[in-house]
């Protein structure tokens, strides 16, 4: 692994520490709500595609065809990953906070923690592996 690997994997995991020491400033500081914000909607999902990032990248978007654009693919392709990004990142966030409130110890530094520690822990997972395509019968090809 590159550092400049290195350093793309732990950004997710320290915008999530840098919101835990957020806290620290007053109650409703512009710079604490948007440190929470940036990373509650990017985040864990951040983590989580970057872990997927080989399977997604197997199947690559076709584009239409009465109308080629060289840059079809790529931009599709990114879109579609920003995408998961924000919903996995609110997705996930509303899990915490729902098993923090069905065992009523709900508190927004609990959920900030925990999604926090989870999202390091996805960095630190290795990637997959994209399966070989699939013919129709479900055999590879």
């Amino acid at each position: 692994m590159t550092p400049q690997e290195l350093v793309v994997r732990m950004v997710p995991p320290f915008g999530g520490w840098l919101a835990l020491s957020a806290f620290a400033l007053t109650d409703g500081s512009a710079l604490r709500g948007a440190a929470m914000i940036v990373f509650l909607a990017a985040g864990p999902g951040a983590a989580l595609v970057r872990i997927c990032g080989p399977a997604l990248a197997a199947r690559p978007a076709e584009g239409p065809v009465e109308r080629r654009d060289p840059a079809f693919e790529r931009h599709s392709d990114l879109l579609e990953r920003l995408m998961l990004i924000v919903f996995l990142s609110v997705a996930v966030a509303l899990v915490v906070a729902t098993v923090f409130i069905a065992t009523h110890a709900f508190s927004a530094q609990r959920v900030l923690l925990a999604l926090t520690l989870l999202t390091t822990v996805a960095a630190f997972c290795p990637r997959l592996r994209a399966s070989p395509p699939r013919t129709a019968k479900g055999t590879a090809l």
